[in-house]
């Protein structure tokens, strides 16, 4: 019998015991491997930019040409349409093994790899059980194996458990989940290739960020408010996601307005279902007084628009394809605060 994937399983998070002088020294090793690579590919339809929303007149937006990071060996170099946008990878560690190239997903409900980095940990595969996995497209039965632990930074959880998956697309070897972070705080500085994750502190934010207050969908996934064109709308903050998509009723109050012209394109969930509907461009988004121009948006009947109960009102997943394009990203789940700063 097959298990929901969103019953809790008793992991807990916390700090570890004081290291001994070897944990010390192989910690000092590991921080040289804190490092995440994104790649932001600039796309035929024209890239997006950020700019603050202008209190009268708004200036014409300036294209982005191409964003890349270089970094000593390739990151995103995925042919498909799957990885055309580059998503943030954080080095995990189970087991003490790694560190293994987990895609950071504030939008998961569990940690995953694939079936071959399980295959290259050794994990019990074979006998684990199964269980529900509700992806973005679709929803499969995938194997929940046990593991002593999972560790990145100087967070561990343990014991844990996580879900096998056959892809996780574009080299990435599986997805690290936001599930237990309750306390935490994420940073994402995407111009300095760098994450961190540590306890929050209740600090506040900085001069410069604008700062958006978060709520929690089923406990975890982080949500916001923003306005699409002059459409008010529920926006989850999907850093697993490559592009931004949107439901039917925000692509209804849209036509509504204004003409739209629009292109088929597809969404690749990890399940590995397909789900097609209309790419356009839409007007600007705006994340309190931060606007974004220039961007497109997929709008697809999701399943998971209506697992999250989203089919009514309007909605959308932002993906890195937004995301992306920010200098510094910040996730405070004790302060229940999105914090964001523009590129200078």
């Amino acid at each position: 019998m097959g298990r929901d994937v969103d019953v809790a399983c008793g992991e807990r998070w916390h700090r570890r015991h004081e290291p001994t002088a070897a944990a010390l020294i192989a910690r000092k090793i590991r921080a040289q491997f804190v490092t995440v690579l994104i790649s932001l590919a600039a796309y035929s339809a024209g890239a997006q930019t950020l700019a603050p929303a202008p209190a009268q007149s708004t200036p014409e937006p300036q294209p982005l040409e191409e964003v890349i990071v270089t970094a000593p060996e390739p990151r995103y170099v995925a042919p498909t349409l799957r990885d055309r946008i580059g998503r943030v990878w954080a080095p995990v560690y189970v087991n003490g093994e790694g560190p293994l190239r987990l895609v950071l997903d504030t939008g998961a409900t569990r940690s995953a790899v694939t079936v071959e980095a399980a295959t290259r940990l050794k994990l019990p595969v074979l006998n684990a059980p199964k269980v529900l996995l509700r992806g973005m497209t679709g929803e499969a039965m995938v194997p929940l194996v046990d593991v002593e632990s999972i560790e990145i930074g100087d967070l561990t959880v343990e014991p844990a458990k996580l879900l096998v998956v056959q892809d996780a697309f574009g080299g990435a070897e599986g997805v690290l989940a936001a599930r237990g972070l309750k306390d935490r705080r994420i940073l994402i500085e995407f111009r300095k290739d760098h994450i961190e994750i540590v306890r929050s502190k209740n600090q506040r934010a900085l001069a410069g960020f604008t700062v958006l207050p978060i709520r929690l969908i089923r406990g975890h996934v982080p949500s916001v408010r923003a306005v699409v064109g002059n459409i008010e709308v529920k926006a989850i903050i999907d850093t697993g996601a490559q592009q931004t998509t949107g439901n039917l009723a925000l692509r209804e109050a849209l036509i509504a307005r204004r003409r739209v012209e629009e292109k088929q394109d597809k969404v690749i969930g990890v399940t590995g279902d397909i789900q097609e509907g209309p790419t356009s461009r839409v007007p600007p988004i705006y994340l309190g007084n931060v606007r974004v121009s220039n961007a497109h948006i997929t709008f697809v009947d999701l399943f998971i628009f209506k697992h999250w109960r989203l089919t009514d009102e309007p909605a959308i997943m932002l993906g890195m394809d937004v995301l992306g394009v920010l200098d510094t990203l910040i996730l405070d789940y004790r302060r229940k605060e999105m914090q964001i700063r523009l590129v200078n």
